[in-house]
């Protein structure tokens, strides 16, 4: 089931997608990058008249042109031919007239920059217009060397499509409006190289000059938006970590460009690279002068506390709950200190997710936060506490009514206030729960419904939200839902969506993983394949220590090892009894009969036909028979085709057994019936291509016509069944003694 507590890695830098960040030492300056786009605005200024189509797409561009960072010519000009080409063969003409002519052409440019602007209100008040002022003034304070340096730059710029080399361009000579030493903005360069994470995949322009303090804030905007919602869509890490270590080399105490360090270093989990980062973050706040505020509403305090609560999030997700424990203790103390109710209540929600990762039982510390949410009007931790009660309760076999109802209740509030990312978790929690007590219609019909729907988050930079945990849990149960069903290119499909979606470097990666390896698991077991399998459960051991226990006892009985099976699931059971897991517990219980049923309410149908196969083979197949008839529909409309098979399956040897001791009239109605049930056992196992099955339903079959005189019919079961006896491996277990 999807966790509750993704959502509550805080990030101090960001409101509402916007970088609250340091004042640069390194002012804006004038570049030849930025020329280009003052001769791009003051071309669409003059050229008259124009398509409203390709003005419109300009005024969209401009924006992105003016934040984003300095580009090479050629990818310039490419990204205006997009828009207008009438517009770039303008621009570019523009450009080669400055380069090749003097330096009084690019004087001239910036002498009548005003003019075409000057009657336009939009030059007093529009973005564009403070843009145009900004380079204006930034220009009219170069000295004469530095004109001359920026002249020759642009030509370079022109000539060769390539920013300006550093050298070309110093950067004391682009800090056109600091009065701060050069010297402080000085970093060692061994400081800024501690893992290869940081010296990889480096640009051809690695001598590049600093972003200004805009664009280095829509950089961090953009990164940061990416790396929440669309992972795929942000910078590779290595690249990333490049663009970060730029950025601080000429501004180290800019705070916010650790933090994105941070997260970065987490995407590739780097215990010791994203520790680093987060205590230069906190760090470099009170080098700022944030100390003098840690006790207050806003400002530095805030971050500061935040600050050692991500420190706590960060031991969690790394296993370290000691040093997780200490760092929440300390996070408390300085939220008490400062009297701030909400980073309490994020300590709280996040120590009852620490009691849970610990296996304690939390539901007392959770149901607290809940109601200390509730009275400070906190609704989303209150949702995320009840949510996280709800899969506790799940775990522990609470009735499926009230687990939806707990979570419809917080629905309602959801919806009105727009909060997605718990509708989407609820979504994934109502999919794990349909699913858990047997409702595989509902299940899939709400992992659609979660992803099919609209993000009601805006969207910025292109990006809808859907590389989140909920979004991962429902595709991987659609995807264990249609092999279940045997539908396994299908599975394939989903499972390839997910590879893509979440690459194995990635925070939910495990997800698929898992899911990906039970199926795996599954189908070389329903093949008999046991040789295949057995890797299979190392590898789910990896990940899921409980569920690689689990199947590990299913390959050792179907290997007829029979007694070790028996003490590995006693072992589980014991475990889950412990931590109140009753889900995995009736698992175990289910363990000696041939199933693996993933869904609560028909685990507890196939341990009572486990129960009437104890009654058959004691003798009693009327009782047997009744029961089995009694819950075969239920299995037949929610269970997978191997559960669907195996009860099938049953119900033929009660037949069987009651036509033995049947009048003479009746038997042969009676075996005739065993048989048509055989039939459509063979249908679900032949889509399975499960072989072992099948070995069983064509000798079963052979002996019933036999009994019929049904020759050729019995002679085709039984070349079909020595023809599968001789493919498939010994598992140490006779035909006749396995059925």
């Amino acid at each position: 089931m999807a966790s509750v507590h993704e959502s509550l890695y805080f990030n101090p830098m960001m409101t509402n997608g916007v970088v609250h960040a340091n004042i640069f030492g390194i002012k804006d300056w004038v570049t030849p990058y930025k020329i280009a786009v003052l001769v791009l605005l003051h071309e669409m200024s003059t050229t008259k008249p124009m398509a409203l189509l390709d003005r419109r797409r300009l005024n969209k561009l401009i924006l992105p042109l003016q934040q984003g960072p300095d580009l090479t010519l050629e990818q310039f000009l490419k990204i205006v031919e997009e828009c207008c080409l009438r517009m770039v063969n303008a621009v570019k003409l523009r450009l080669l007239l400055m380069a090749d002519g003097e330096l009084q052409d690019m004087e001239h440019f910036f002498t009548i920059l005003p003019n075409a602007f000057s009657d336009s209100e939009a030059f007093k008040t529009s973005v564009v217009g403070l843009f145009m002022r900004q380079m204006l003034l930034a220009y009219n304070k170069l000295s004469f060397s530095q004109v001359y340096k920026l002249y020759k730059s642009l030509q370079q710029y022109c000539h060769h499509g390539n920013q300006p080399e550093l050298s070309a361009l110093p950067a004391e000579d682009m800090e056109l409006t600091s009065n701060e030493d050069p010297s402080a903005d000085h970093i060692d360069k061994d400081e800024l190289d501690t893992a290869s994470l940081h010296q990889s995949e480096l640009r051809s322009d690695e001598t590049r000059g600093p972003l200004s303090q805009k664009q280095a804030e829509y950089f961090l905007a953009r990164q940061a938006y990416l790396l929440k919602n669309d992972e795929n869509k942000a910078m590779s890490p290595a690249k990333l970590q490049d663009e970060l270590n730029n950025i601080l080399k000429f501004n180290p105490d800019f705070a916010e460009a650790h933090y994105l360090s941070y997260l970065n270093s987490i995407r590739v989990q780097d215990i010791y690279i994203s520790t680093h980062s987060l205590l230069h973050y906190f760090d470099r706040l009170i080098l700022s002068g944030g100390e003098g505020k840690s006790n207050g509403d806003e400002g530095y305090g805030r971050s500061l506390r935040y600050a050692v609560l991500n420190l706590a999030t960060l031991h969690c997700r790394f296993g370290h709950y000691q040093q997780a424990d200490l760092a929440l203790q300390e996070a408390i103390r300085i939220a008490q200190e400062a009297n701030d109710h909400v980073c309490l209540q994020h300590c709280l929600s996040w120590l009852y997710t620490l009691e849970q990762l610990k296996g304690s039982d939390s539901v007392v510390l959770t149901e607290d936060s809940v109601k200390i949410a509730a009275h400070f009007c906190l609704p989303y931790l209150a949702s995320l506490g009840i949510q996280s009660l709800v899969k506790q309760g799940a775990k522990q076999g609470m009735p499926a009514n009230k687990l939806l109802d707990a979570l419809r209740g917080t629905d309602i509030m959801h919806w009105k206030q727009s909060l997605s990312e718990l509708i989407e978790i609820s979504l994934a929690q109502t999919t794990s729960i349909w699913r858990m007590y047997g409702k595989s219609t509902m299940a899939r019909q709400q992992a659609q419904l979660l992803l099919n729907m609209n993000s009601l988050e805006p969207v910025n930079f292109s990006v809808q939200q859907n590389n989140t945990e909920a979004f991962a849990v429902a595709l991987c149960h659609l995807a264990e839902l249609h092999a279940e069903q045997g539908l396994y290119a299908v599975v394939s499909d989903i499972l390839k969506h997910l590879k893509q979606q979440f690459p194995p470097h990635t925070q939910h990666a495990k997800l698929w993983m898992l899911c990906d390896l039970k199926i795996q698991f599954e189908k070389a077991m329903n093949d008999g394949k046991y040789h295949l399998a057995e890797p299979h459960v190392t590898a789910i051991s990896a990940l899921n220590s409980t569920e690689g226990l689990y199947r590990k006892a299913q390959l050792l009985k179907a290997l007829n090892r029979t007694s070790e099976a028996s003490k590995i699931l006693q072992q589980l059971q014991q475990q889950c009894e412990k931590s109140k897991n009753i889900e995995m517990t009736i698992r175990c219980i289910c363990g000696f009969q041939d199933s693996t049923p993933f869904d609560f309410s028909l685990q507890l149908l196939l341990a009572i036909l486990f129960v009437w196969q104890g009654d058959l083979m004691l003798g009693i197949p009327e009782q047997a028979l009744v029961l089995v008839q009694d819950v075969l529909e239920s299995v037949l409309a929610h269970g997978s085709l191997i559960d669907k098979g195996r009860a099938l399956l049953l119900a033929a040897r009660c037949q069987m057994a009651l036509a033995g001791a049947a009048a003479q009239e009746h038997r042969l109605t009676a075996l005739e019936q065993a048989v048509h049930t055989l039939d459509e056992a063979a249908v679900y196992f032949s889509q399975l291509d499960c072989k072992e099955r099948m070995r069983d339903i064509h000798y079963l079959q052979a002996r019933l016509h036999h009994t019929l005189g049904n020759i050729a019919q019995r002679n085709k079961c039984s070349m079909l069944f020595r023809l599968l006896d001789q493919e498939l491996p010994s598992s140490g277990m006779t035909v006749v003694s396995h059925l």
